[in-house]
């Protein structure tokens, strides 16, 4: 293993660097030393972090190269490389040097062995509560991306692995994820992207009580329920690896209700600035603080102070509504790390917006 002055210089990352992708949860040590709280990076993390030198330096932000990383684990060389072009084609002038660290990415995936294993190779029909299925759809739908340059992430990714299917959708600004049980699935995992139209319609057939069959046959997809079904191909790319992205530093959480906060969120102060945009358009955000009271309050412009979280207001509107619920646990990690909304009675559901950086 590696410390944390070793990396730094095999890397080209700075050791305060290290500490702030640490505590960003973007590159996590192997081992913390629990005594002197020493940091020790794993053999195969070398890499990763000579990626993410060569991603800053090119400046992308902080949400996509989260992704980038996730898809180059997982050798999901199309999700890194659309990740790659999508950012080239936002960068304006006098950005020769970011060229030239893509230039070289590509050449390395030109390379890369141990293409990721197809998970729809499988043949799996799962019965699934018609209820519980809503539910879930329900509580993802918002975070599905619209841009056409990331068409992986233009769908709905069934995730059906033993007794559970997991439903997950992003956008890389948010992620939103929801667990339903299913019964009939003794194989392998099998993952499925179902496209956001064909997703809708699935929804729109979940009006009853009575459990539904869910089938997945190489790339192609159907919800029947009675004598009515929804039917389609999936989406012929891989998700990336969730799993992985919502593994986010501990934080605090704050009990909130929710109609309460969806006012204050809605009434209270809004921070606009052309700096700070998201696809390359303006937001509006919410910027959030935990009082000493354990309540989470809205920001005025001129609050400074440094635990604050800026983020989208649509999209915390957004996540608010899908949880659904009279009371959400907001979890609060540092200002650069993401926030999680969860149900307090389903840990399983729940979403991630990331953070705006402030412009000082």
């Amino acid at each position: 293993m590696r410390s944390i002055g070793e990396m730094a210089r095999n890397s080209g990352l700075g050791v305060s660097a290290l500490r702030f992708y640490d505590r960003a949860g973007v590159l996590v040590p192997a081992w913390v030393d629990p005594v002197s709280g020493y940091r020790w990076y794993g053999p195969e993390q070398l890499e990763e972090a000579r990626l993410l030198a060569r991603l800053r330096r090119a400046g992308m932000p902080l949400a996509d190269i989260r992704l980038v990383l996730a898809g180059w684990s997982s050798a999901d060389t199309d999700l890194v490389r659309k990740l790659l072009q999508a950012h080239l084609r936002r960068l304006e002038l006098g950005l020769s040097d970011a060229r030239t660290e893509f230039s070289t990415l590509r050449a390395l995936l030109e390379h890369r062995e141990n293409p990721m294993t197809s998970l729809r190779t499988a043949a799996v029909r799962l019965t699934v509560s018609a209820p519980e299925l809503a539910a879930a759809l329900d509580a993802v739908r918002f975070a599905a991306s619209t841009d056409p340059e990331l068409p992986m992430l233009g769908g709905v990714l069934f995730d059906i692995e033993g007794g559970a299917l997991h439903v997950v959708a992003t956008d890389r600004y948010r992620m939103a994820v929801a667990q339903t049980g299913a019964t009939g699935n003794g194989g392998p995992r099998v993952q499925v992207i179902v496209p956001v139209p064909l997703a809708d319609a699935m929804r729109a057939l979940l009006s009853g009580e009575e459990p539904v069959q869910l089938a997945v046959d190489g790339d192609r997809v159907t919800l029947e329920t009675g004598d009515r079904q929804a039917a389609g191909q999936c989406l012929d790319h891989d998700f990336p690896d969730y799993r992985r992205l919502v593994h986010l530093p501990a934080g605090r959480r704050v009990l909130v209700d929710v109609p309460a906060f969806q006012e204050a969120v809605q009434t209270g102060p809004v921070r606009t600035s052309e700096a700070r945009k998201q696809d390359g358009v303006t937001c509006d955000l919410s910027v959030l603080k935990v009082a000493d009271d354990s309540t989470v309050t809205i920001c005025e412009d001129g609050d400074d102070d440094q635990n604050q979280i800026a983020v989208n207001r649509e999209f915390l509107r957004h996540a608010l509504t899908a949880g659904a619920q009279d009371q959400l646990i907001v979890e609060f990690g540092v200002p650069t790390a993401p926030i999680a909304i969860r149900r307090p009675d389903d840990e399983d559901t729940f979403s991630i917006l990331m953070p705006v950086r402030l412009e000082n």
